[in-house]
Order: C-alpha cells, then structure tokens, then sequence
C-alpha cells in the first residue's frame, strides 16, 4: 500500500534548508543577544535587536506557511 501526501510537498518553500537552518540560528543569536544588551547598555540600542529578532522570525514563519500550501495552490500563482 502507498502512501500519499494529497498534494503536500514538503522543502519548497522560500528558503532552502541551508537558509532555514542559518535563519534559526541567527534568531536564537538576535532573541538572546536583545536582553543582554538591555542589561548591559544604558541606552535603548537593545530595540534593534529585537527589531531583528523578529523579521527573521517573520520570515521562518512566511517559509512554513509557504511549506505547508498544498500543489495545486502553488502551481496557480
């Protein structure tokens, strides 16, 4: 008996693993990074690592989102 994924197509999204794995890591960097600069730096420049978190953030949630639509939507765009 085979199995079908009915139209999934899993590693298609915008990024490519390599990117998706770079992405994580640079989010985890910049999430962890903001409340030690917040500590540390008397100034507000915290905010842009924040800022950064989440646009990376962003964008590993466009990616799954982009992983997760099924063929025949993705083949009519």
């Amino acid at each position: 008996m085979s199995r079908k994924t009915f139209g999934m197509q899993q590693g298609s999204g915008i990024l490519t693993t390599r990117q998706r794995r770079l992405a994580w890591l640079g989010f985890v960097l910049a999430a962890l990074q903001a409340p030690v600069s917040a500590w540390l730096v008397s100034d507000d420049s915290w905010l842009f690592s924040l800022c950064v978190a989440l646009m990376v953030a962003t964008l590993i949630i466009a990616d799954d989102a982009a992983r997760r639509r099924p063929a025949e939507a993705r083949s009519g765009d």
